[in-house]
C-alpha cells in the first residue's frame, strides 16, 4: 500500500523533532555533568584551601606557644629588664588568644600575625643579648668588689683594735660625763611648814637631792626634773607643769628646778604646790636630767 505523501511528510518531520529533542537532551545532561564536575572540583579546591590554612594557623599557633615557653624561662637581676620582659610575656599572650579566636581563612590577619611572631622573636634575642652583657658586666664587677673588698679587709684589720681602743675610751668617757645624783628622798609638809606623813594634812612634797662632784660632766646650767606619782601610779601635775626629753623619748615632769653645775657636788630642793588633795598610800619620785634618771624614792602617807 503506497503511503500517503502528507503523512510521510508528517512522519519525517516528527522523526527529525525526536531526533532534535534527543539531542538537546544529550547536550543539557553533559552540561549538566560538567557543571557539577566543575562544583566538585570547586569545592574540593575550596575544601582543601581551608584545610591548608587551619594547618598553617595550626603551626603559627604552635609558633607563638613555643615562643612564649621561652619568655617563660628568661629571667634576670634587673627590674627594668624583668618590667620589660613581663609586658612581652602578655604580648605574646594576647597575641596567641587573638590568633585562636581569628578565622583561618582571613589571611591577612594571619599574615599580620605572622609579622607580630617575627617581631616578638627578635625582641626575645634582644632580651638575651642584654642579659648576658650584663651578667658578664655584673661578673666582673662582683670580681672586682671582691678584690677592693679583700683588700679594704686587710686595712681594717689593721685599724680594728685601735678602733676599739677609741670605741672603748669614748664609751669610758661618755658614761664618765653623765651627771650623777645621791641622797634622794622626798617629805610631805603642811600649812605650818612642818613635815608630816598624814595624807589630809599635807599641802606640798619637797624632794631633795645631790648632784655628785664629776669633773668629766659638762659645765654649765642643768635643769632636774622630777616626776611624782599618787598610789594609783598617777602623775601629779600644776598649773606649772613642764615637759622635757630624756633617751630620745618625750617625758612630763611634775616639777623641775634649775642649778650652776660646775663638777662640784650640788644640793638642791625642788617643790610641788597646787596639788588639790592627797590620799593614803605610797607615793614615788622620779628625778631626772635630760642625760638619764638620776635616782628614785617612795614616800608613805597614812
Amino acid at each position: 500500500m503506497t503511503e500517503d505523501p502528507l503523512e510521510r511528510i508528517a512522519r519525517q518531520e516528527k522523526e527529525k523533532k525526536n531526533t532534535g529533542l534527543k539531542a538537546t537532551t544529550w547536550i543539557l545532561a553533559v552540561i549538566a555533568l560538567a557543571l557539577a564536575g566543575t562544583l566538585m572540583y570547586i569545592w574540593y579546591q575550596k575544601s582543601q584551601l581551608i584545610s591548608d590554612l587551619n594547618v598553617e594557623k595550626q603551626e603559627l599557633t604552635e609558633q607563638m606557644v613555643a615562643l612564649q615557653n621561652d619568655y617563660a624561662t628568661l629571667s634576670s637581676d634587673y627590674d627594668t629588664i624583668n618590667s620589660q620582659l613581663d609586658s612581652s610575656r602578655e604580648e605574646v599572650a594576647q597575641l596567641i588568644d587573638r590568633i585562636k579566636k581569628t578565622d583561618a581563612t582571613n589571611r591577612a590577619k594571619m599574615r599580620q600575625y605572622e609579622k607580630e611572631l617575627g617581631t616578638l622573636r627578635s625582641i626575645m634575642r634582644n632580651y638575651i643579648v642584654q642579659i648576658d652583657s650584663l651578667n658578664t658586666l655584673n661578673h666582673k664587677l662582683t670580681a672586682e668588689a671582691a678584690e677592693a673588698r679583700r683588700d679594704a679587709a686587710a686595712s681594717r684589720a689593721a685599724n680594728e683594735e685601735l678602733n676599739k681602743q677609741v670605741e672603748s675610751l669614748a664609751g669610758q668617757v661618755a658614761a664618765g660625763s653623765v651627771i650623777k645624783a645621791r641622797g634622794l628622798s622626798m617629805q610631805a609638809y603642811n600649812h605650818s611648814d612642818k613635815v608630816t606623813d598624814r595624807s589630809s594634812r599635807v599641802v606640798r612634797l619637797l624632794t631633795t637631792l645631790s648632784l655628785v662632784e664629776n669633773d668629766l660632766a659638762p659645765k654649765g646650767p642643768v635643769r632636774v626634773y622630777i616626776r611624782v606619782k599618787d598610789p594609783e601610779g598617777i602623775l601629779l601635775t600644776n598649773s606649772v607643769q613642764t615637759s622635757f626629753n630624756c633617751g630620745g623619748e618625750a617625758l612630763l615632769a611634775s616639777a623641775s628646778r634649775e642649778v650652776d653645775y660646775e663638777g662640784k657636788e650640788v644640793e638642791l630642793s625642788i617643790y610641788l604646790n597646787d596639788i588639790p588633795s592627797f590620799t593614803k598610800g605610797i607615793y614615788t619620785v622620779e628625778a631626772y636630767t635630760e642625760q638619764g634618771l638620776l635616782g628614785r624614792s617612795e614616800l608613805m602617807l597614812r
